[in-house]
């Protein structure tokens, strides 16, 4: 089968780009509206873009590189690479969204979703760019979408602020976002399929020694071959001291996961700020390159737990703090500790 066959994703250049963009000092952020896309760069340097084509079910950062220009998410199903999986064309980039909100899965949609299907599930939209600033040490992108239902009524406003930094071979992306119910009651229940979601190239996958299947809330199964191992060196660590697949449906402060892409060593980190709603978060955290935090988990991670449910009235709201590291070195637990510290001292969305 073919995805995403009309999509056109601008390739960016691995290391650098234009002589202008070479130039260029702090980070720049520059909107593209007829392309429905804004693109982010660190010293002249392309680091990630927020997208937003009609044939995706939710705007995304893709691709997120390295300092030194590596990929460091999957290109399938936007540009697949050789030796990627051909899996789940839901996971693309970073998202964020969820797999059950007033009965809707927005988690599990894309256009492979078969035509009976299609009413169970919802759409993020993107509405409009509030805002695209850059700056020496930082650059700000602030967006507003709209969660909708197959009919296309919008049940959520969704405003996210993105803040990007970057120094020597560090880069980090700050998602500060608010939802807001709009004239229903909007219920989102306890569900495996969530939230903060990063989908990683295939040399930070954990290596795979058998075949596994996987079956979303509504009991679609998706079957996960083993591939070659070859130069597959992922490992995840939590902030509780679990490693490897042990991680997953645990909860904890932060998960980081470490690998090589070649000859690189590369960290990537979720940070799950303190005041976020059921905090610490679950992660969901799967060996063949999810990397998830779920804030909407408990009970269906831990079955002695109470079951979580949040429910806005029309009118309320509710904020979700994340920070995302992207590290071109092998970091250790304290480091991460370290920067969870930082993260966690930040008080409002004016501070990130």
């Amino acid at each position: 089968r073919v995805w995403y066959r009309n999509v056109k994703v601008r390739r960016l250049p691995a290391t650098g780009g234009t002589a202008a963009q070479a130039a260029a000092k702090g980070v720049q952020i520059v909107a593209n509206d007829a392309g429905k896309r804004v693109d982010i760069t660190i010293d002249g340097k392309p680091f990630t873009s927020y997208i937003y084509p009609e044939s995706l079910k939710k705007p995304v950062l893709f691709p997120i590189l390295t300092a030194s220009g590596t990929p460091v998410t999957r290109g399938f199903p936007l540009e697949p690479r050789p030796r990627e999986r051909f899996d789940h064309p839901h996971h693309v980039g970073l998202w964020f969204n969820h797999g059950d909100v007033n009965g809707l899965d927005f988690w599990n949609n894309s256009t492979d979703i078969p035509v009976a299907r299609a009413p169970k599930m919802g759409t993020i939209h993107h509405k409009r760019v509030v805002e695209a600033k850059g700056g020496a040490d930082r650059g700000e992108l602030a967006v507003e979408m709209e969660w909708k239902t197959a009919e296309g009524v919008a049940l959520l406003r969704e405003t996210t602020r993105f803040v990007f930094r970057g120094a020597g071979d560090a880069r980090s992306i700050d998602r500060i976002t608010t939802l807001t119910a709009l004239d229903r009651r909007v219920v989102f229940t306890d569900n495996k399929e969530g939230t903060l979601g990063l989908r990683v190239t295939r040399e930070l996958e954990q290596p795979a020694t058998k075949p596994e299947l996987f079956t979303d809330a509504s009991g679609k199964a998706t079957s996960v071959p083993v591939l070659d191992n070859t130069g597959v060196t992922g490992l995840y660590t939590g902030s509780e001291g679990l490693t490897g697949d042990k991680v997953w449906g645990t909860r904890g402060r932060w998960c980081m996961l470490g690998g090589k892409i070649g000859t690189e060593p590369v960290t990537l980190a979720i940070l799950d700020h303190p005041a976020n709603p059921n905090a610490p978060t679950s992660w969901h955290a799967r060996g063949y390159g999810l990397f998830a935090a779920n804030v909407f988990g408990r009970k269906v991670f831990d079955p002695t737990q109470e079951e979580l449910t949040l429910t806005l009235e029309p009118g309320k709201s509710v904020t979700y703090r994340h920070r995302v590291l992207v590290l071109g070195s092998t970091a250790d637990a304290a480091t991460i500790e370290r920067e969870y510290t930082t993260f966690a001292a930040t008080t409002s969305s004016q501070s990130f």
